[in-house]
């Protein structure tokens, strides 16, 4: 698929994408409607779907979502609200107040080329750490320590981060996935 425009507004997670994918991927800034759902997947099909109406080739998107399992699906999908009312500090604080830290990230991208939606996801079980820490990455990477690590996201360097990197299993059967049908 020769013709894929990633949606961001976000230029670093478009030079992530071209350098995991090895090639270069042209990328478009649209301000889409965003569903209130907690399901990924619902939320990024109806993103692709907006997206490829606009543009009228297949579009890839993605949605991110960080949930606090004590409290079901919450936040999921609003993680950005969540983070943006209630900040880092804010996020570990309201971990306090529930049963355990535990907690999942999740990424999805979906690929619309008019047709047929395509996902391709990664999941991270781990806990809310007690208070923020690190400075590396973006978003609620200095409140997440994924199982089996001692440390957030963002205190990570980037070779360790690696082997933790939800972004980059997803990307990786994205890749499967346009080899596969490059080579079809």
């Amino acid at each position: 698929m020769t013709n894929l425009t990633f949606i961001t507004g976000n230029i670093h997670k478009a030079e992530y994408l071209a350098k995991w994918l090895n090639v270069p991927i042209p990328h478009y800034e649209l301000d889409l409607d965003e569903i209130q759902s907690l399901d990924s997947r619902e939320v990024t099909a109806h993103k692709a779907k907006q997206a490829y109406e606009v543009l009228g080739t297949p579009v890839l998107v993605e949605d991110v979502a960080l949930t606090f399992t004590a409290m079901g699906r919450l936040p999921g999908t609003f993680i950005k609200w969540f983070l943006d009312e209630l900040g880092l500090d804010g996020l570990c604080k309201l971990a306090d107040g529930l049963e355990h830290r535990g907690a999942e990230c999740t990424i999805v991208y979906a690929l619309y080329e008019g047709k047929k939606m395509e996902y391709f996801e990664a999941r991270q079980t781990g806990r809310i750490a007690d208070t923020p820490k690190g400075t590396g990455g973006f978003g609620w990477n200095a409140v997440f320590i994924p199982d089996g690590s001692r440390q957030t996201y963002a205190e990570m360097d980037e070779a360790t981060f690696k082997q933790w990197n939800i972004r980059a299993h997803a990307i990786e059967k994205l890749k499967l996935y346009l080899d596969k049908a490059g080579s079809a």
